[in-house]
């Protein structure tokens, strides 16, 4: 991104994540994300002010919803000629809303603006059959209560079953959690290196917790005020007694609940400004906003659906003239610990760097001390549009507390797409 101005993290702020179908199971999307965002606004005094813009998403989202920014924004206690909109790259969401956001300000377009996102798989948009819906929508064009009552006669038991919302590929009928399954069974990756990069995870999150990093970056929300998935009590042994989550028949699945991210309900959001907005309204420059890339694989035709990370994130160090011995903080969303581990590998591969990434020699190690060293997904929970944003608050706080140091985010997202981010501590005193 080559921006005009530099652009801030001013704040960021999430409600606490939790288990679908537990603490928040009587919540709406829009009562997350909206618990997310008035508190925001609160803590940063941006009461009655106009912001530039606003963009949030949310994936799991339904028909009534299709104006949530918007309806979200209006929640708050921002001035309602505070324009926001919808905004959706399945688990890159609100990270691709930080990009935008942060392009409109380093393009001197606005001076300060709010990216975010929501999830619940508690708050599930139902669908109906597709006859169903052609007997309802004929049935709301009937002119009389006889002719309404004979659409309804056309109706099969078949029909009045509910088609759920599922994050399956539609090309290939997959999860993602069976596409991993493919992955970690082409990379090599067994079940107790995800079972480890798992534990580390919890391990780290929750040290952290223990140490207050998250208490100025999590609100309470619905009677809790701490993440409800993070276990400080798990262990190696617990882990491996699970039962594979997706490959259940082969007798070699290594994926289980434990070392994938769980369903998860949650939002998140980010406050993103330039020198301007700092200095006038009194924030701490967390980070600066450096630099983003996106990028795609050919899932369909073999390659793994959740690899294009390492394609992003090797473009965006090309374009900084950067490598990752320059790199102090990577924050890689655990979808799965496997994917993690496979992205690690295909970084240190000599092949796939020459072949894929289009390099002379690999991008290399990461040293397991530099990895997600507040936790991430496995631990924390993935409420798919919140995750984004999520890492951006969590980066920024780790940056704002060392001079000169750089940080790289990096999420994979289902259609074999990944968003990554570069940021640095900031250049403001």
């Amino acid at each position: 991104m080559k921006s005009f101005q530099p652009v801030y993290v001013a704040g960021s702020l999430r409600i606490p994540f939790a288990k679908s179908m537990t603490s928040y199971k009587n919540e709406t999307r829009k009562a997350l994300l909206a618990a997310t965002m008035k508190n925001l606004v609160f803590k940063y005094n941006l009461n009655g002010q106009k912001l530039g813009d606003v963009s949030l998403g949310c994936l799991m989202n339904g028909a009534a919803d299709w104006n949530l920014a918007r309806e979200t924004v209006l929640e708050t206690a921002l001035h309602p000629e505070t324009p926001a909109y919808n905004l959706q790259r399945a688990c890159g969401t609100s990270l691709d809303a930080t990009w935008q956001i942060a392009l409109k300000i380093g393009a001197g377009q606005i001076e300060t603006g709010i990216a975010g996102g929501v999830d619940t798989n508690s708050d599930l948009p139902i669908e109906v059959s597709t006859r169903f819906q052609k007997i309802l929508l004929e049935a709301n064009q009937a002119k009389t209560t006889a002719a309404m009552i004979k659409t309804f006669l056309n109706l099969r038991p078949s029909d009045l079953k509910p088609k759920p919302a599922a994050v399956v590929e539609p090309r290939t009928g997959l999860s993602m959690g069976d596409h991993c399954e493919l992955m970690v069974k082409e990379w090599g990756i067994d079940r107790l290196s995800q079972d480890q990069l798992t534990l580390r995870s919890h391990q780290n999150a929750a040290a952290a917790d223990k140490n207050g990093f998250f208490d100025d970056l999590i609100t309470p929300y619905a009677g809790i005020d701490k993440d409800q998935i993070v276990r400080a009590d798990t262990t190696l042994e617990k882990l491996g007694k699970l039962k594979p989550a997706f490959d259940r028949r082969s007798g070699t699945g290594t994926l289980t609940a434990g070392n994938s991210s769980p369903l998860t309900d949650g939002s998140a959001a980010v406050l993103l400004t330039n020198a301007e907005g700092i200095k006038k309204n009194g924030w701490q420059a967390l980070a600066k906003v450096v630099d983003f890339e996106v990028a795609a694989v050919d899932f369909v035709n073999g390659a793994g659906l959740l690899m294009a990370p390492t394609m992003a994130v090797s473009n965006m160090l090309k374009r900084n003239n950067l490598s990752f011995k320059d790199i102090d903080f990577f924050e890689i969303h655990e979808a799965f610990a496997g994917q993690v581990l496979c992205t690690l590998k295909a970084w240190e591969s000599e092949k796939y760097c020459r072949e894929v990434l289009n390099r002379t020699t690999p991008l290399g190690p990461i040293p397991v001390e530099k990895l997600n060293v507040v936790g991430s997904s496995v631990a924390i929970g993935h409420p798919f549009a919140a995750t984004g944003a999520r890492i951006v608050g969590t980066l920024a706080k780790l940056l704002s507390q060392r001079k000169n140091k750089r940080g790289i985010i990096s999420i994979c997202t289902a259609g074999g797409m990944g968003v990554v981010a570069l940021m640095e501590s900031s250049d403001l005193v």
